[in-house]
């Protein structure tokens, strides 16, 4: 594959951002095999956000030559609370993670947390050789990786968690770690800290975060970037995400409550899903409607549509219909792998935990 392929497959959507471009260009020039991770907390059940859109990213940089790696982050789950901070149920739910990954992205290495930390003095002396290069207040600038801020009451432990992420990515990709854009700030920490220490300055590749279907937050927030990282797509907020094991009535009245104002395309989650999922994994978007309003009609790019939505000449309800029609039939496979007897018992540790969608 000639490096042309190659880059405009790193640069596809959902990429937003690549710290920088010109460091990947030369990367590519010189490497056939880069190395790449991205990491995740286990929590619930997977949904659209963070199963679909950065499994699309993993398989572009697979299908680019890069050697990928999806990290199931056990200790950085413990450590943030999630599944009611039992690691038992942690490491549960990581059975689940892998399985959905191994499905979804095939060509990549999974590798747990636990695996990558025991009995390694290294990385644990890593970490503290990083964190003598930041201060207590750049750290806290950081908390924002695992969903926190700087005025929570918060457990030390927390607080060792963005050098852990840093330090990560020395010891699993030191040429692209890829994170959503709320994974920026340790991303750039670890590009000014690396050199310091003599390791390899990495290239970071931020996706894009699928937005949840509630009204975005008010916030005093200014740029669009952090209006959307507000608005993503959450497991906390389950009436706002859609699931991959969702039945087609809860896709359809999930998209029949979804904030989709007439005529606004900008922060409108519904035109979201088509362009980064819809049109991810089809040639063709059918709005059905009736004869009266116009007939159905097929779209063959997402700003031919988009464009005939800010007209007003496609209605909010024709699309939430013909999205979740859509969206029903691409997340069906994968529902289907979690079907079968031994895919099913993977999802009990969250019925027992009484983890809801």
């Amino acid at each position: 594959m000639d490096l042309e392929r190659r880059l405009d497959l790193v640069k596809a959507p959902p990429t937003e951002e690549i710290i920088t471009e010109k460091e990947l260009r030369g990367l590519l020039e010189t490497c056939e095999h880069p190395e790449h991770y991205i990491g995740f907390e286990i929590s619930g059940y997977l949904h659209l956000g963070t199963l679909f859109l950065c499994g699309y990213k993993v398989n572009d940089l697979a299908e680019a030559g890069f050697n990928c790696k999806i990290y199931l982050a056990d200790w950085h789950s413990f450590i943030n609370n999630k599944l009611g901070g039992s690691w038992e149920n942690i490491i549960k739910a990581s059975k689940y993670y892998e399985e959905a990954f191994k499905f979804f992205c095939p060509k990549a290495k999974i590798v747990l947390g636990s695996d990558l930390y025991h009995n390694n003095n290294d990385y644990w002396r890593d970490v503290i050789r990083f964190s003598k290069h930041i201060t207590l207040s750049r750290n806290k600038r950081c908390l924002t990786i695992m969903g926190r801020n700087q005025s929570e009451q918060l457990d030390f432990a927390q607080y060792i968690y963005p050098p852990m992420q840093g330090v990560d990515v020395k010891y699993l990709a030191e040429d692209v770690p890829q994170g959503g854009m709320d994974q920026r700030k340790v991303h750039v920490l670890a590009r000014e800290v690396f050199p310091k220490l003599g390791w390899k300055k990495p290239i970071p590749l931020h996706n894009h975060l699928l937005m949840g279907l509630a009204e975005p937050p008010k916030t005093p927030r200014e740029s669009k970037v952090e209006k959307v990282i507000a608005a993503k797509m959450s497991k906390s907020k389950p009436w706002t995400a859609i699931f991959i094991h969702d039945s087609e009535d809860e896709v359809k009245q999930k998209l029949l409550k979804a904030w989709c104002p007439i005529k606004q395309t900008e922060l409108n989650p519904v035109l979201e899903l088509v362009k980064y999922v819809i049109f991810r994994e089809r040639k063709q978007f059918l709005v059905e409607r009736p004869v009266k309003y116009g007939g159905s009609v097929n779209f063959y790019s997402y700003e031919e549509l988009e464009k005939e939505y800010a007209s007003g000449r496609v209605h909010p309800m024709d699309l939430k219909l013909s999205v979740a029609r859509e969206i029903s039939k691409i997340i069906h496979p994968i529902k289907k792998h979690f079907e079968t007897p031994s895919n099913r018992k993977l999802l009990e540790v969250f019925e027992q935990a009484k983890i809801t969608r």
